[in-house]
């Protein structure tokens, strides 16, 4: 695996800017809408940020189309973002995963999917955070 230098982070609600805010999403195959929404809600907590601050919801190609995802995407009126995995990969993030390497094709999901989304100079408000079966963090364009 590749050593990456960390991207410039920002954490906590009082990162201010006028770029949009970004979740980015990773998650096992299958992982129902109820699970995600409470991980969502956990990681926007932890954050200090509400939902309707977030412009949208991105995440690995793959997990784009399941019902879980897209249904929490409806519920907040989220439009989702996918990302093929060599897309992510090129992202440096601050904390990698060799274990989501080897499942995913690429060292991050999350983090990766919602500073991509976020555009340039991206930040991260709030770097992952790991759930049962899914992974959130939340990236400031």
């Amino acid at each position: 695996m590749t050593v990456r230098k960390p991207v410039t982070e920002a954490y906590g609600p009082e990162v201010t800017g006028t770029g949009r805010v970004m979740l980015g999403l990773g998650a096992r195959a299958g992982v129902p809408a109820d699970e995600l929404a409470a991980a969502i809600d956990a990681a926007l907590r932890q954050a200090g940020l509400d939902a309707a601050g977030i412009a949208g919801l991105a995440t690995v190609d793959r997990r784009a189309a399941e019902a879980g995802v897209r249904a929490v995407a409806r519920r907040h009126r989220w439009p989702v973002l996918s990302f093929e995995p060599a897309q992510l990969a090129g992202v440096e993030v601050p904390h990698p995963s060799g274990a989501v390497a080897a499942a995913a094709g690429t060292p991050s999901v999350a983090e990766a999917a919602a500073l991509l989304a976020a555009g340039p100079g991206a930040v991260l408000v709030l770097p992952k955070r790991i759930f049962a079966r899914a992974t959130v963090a939340i990236a400031r364009g």
